[in-house]
């Protein structure tokens, strides 16, 4: 029941922010085109969805399987990720305030599913859909290649890593009914890369390709991205090394994306062979 409540309050936190974004970023002018002619812009993105939820669904059904065979075949890499950072994250979490935590967590929440929601609408309401096929893609590939990395590497948290009292879980020491949450849909030893971070860069980076059609998502994705990662770290849940591991997923990703959609493979099947990235 609490994980209900939970689940139905990030909901109509979200649909309210998608709406408040639907009518002040993308317009009415937008939002008619799209009403008029959803049928053929979903028909045109069904293909990419539907890979996009078979690798959600694949996700939440081999969780338990990738965790036993992780521990068979995977590199428990915590020790050396605490030896290389040493207490970045007690650092960050000096300058932890009320106001501070509440923020973040919120973020951490809140801010990051709308991070990924709001785009769906916005790039789903443009005439021309690559910029929403990359994002599909974009997006299944970071859960692919996550759940391989999850695979491959073990890594506690800073939170299950440190002594109590040096690292606190400051997520559910203010707000406790997010554990119900967050228990659900993660796994202790799935920290590197931090998918948080990889998916609001993702978000970010897409935002900035947009940017002529989106002028202002793009300040607010950036804003709002920032916040994510900041948070991952704030709140005890990551380290510095899952941040840059996400951020390098996130870029690989909406490369291999744009490139799939422009070319239709992962090659660029121009002439020229110079590696075009994301930030170009």
């Amino acid at each position: 029941m609490a994980l209900l409540r939970v689940i139905f309050d990030i909901a109509v936190v979200v649909i309210v922010l998608c709406l408040i974004g639907s009518v002040t970023l993308i317009g009415p002018v937008r939002l008619r085109e799209l009403q008029v002619e959803l049928r053929d812009r979903a028909r045109e993105a069904a293909p990419a969805v539907g890979i996009l939820l078979c690798v959600l669904i694949l996700n939440a059904l081999v969780r338990d399987a990738t965790q036993e065979l992780s521990w068979l075949i995977g590199w428990n890499i915590t020790p050396l990720i605490r030896d290389i950072e040493g207490g970045f994250v007690i650092f960050i979490q000096s300058f932890a305030t009320p106001f501070l935590t509440a923020y973040f967590s919120y973020i951490y929440v809140f801010g990051y599913v709308f991070l990924l929601v709001f785009p769906f609408i916005a790039y789903a309401a443009l005439s021309d859909q690559d910029h929403l096929k990359s994002l599909l893609i974009a997006y299944t590939l970071n859960y692919g290649l996550g759940l391989i990395c999850y695979i491959i590497f073990i890594a506690y948290g800073p939170r299950n890593s440190f002594d109590s009292g040096e690292v606190e879980s400051l997520l559910y020491t203010v707000y406790p009914q997010f554990q119900f949450l967050t228990s659900t849909v993660n796994v202790n030893t799935n920290v590197f890369p931090s998918l948080h971070t990889s998916l609001s860069v993702t978000a970010a980076l897409l935002a900035f390709h947009s940017r002529r059609e989106y002028p202002i998502w793009f300040w607010l994705s950036i804003i709002l991205a920032t916040s994510v990662v900041i948070s991952t770290m704030y709140l005890g849940i990551h380290w510095f090394l899952d941040v840059i591991a996400g951020t390098i997923l996130a870029v690989v990703s909406v490369e291999l994306g744009r490139r799939y959609v422009k070319y239709g493979s992962f090659r660029d099947s121009s002439s020229e062979s110079q590696l075009s990235w994301p930030w170009s």
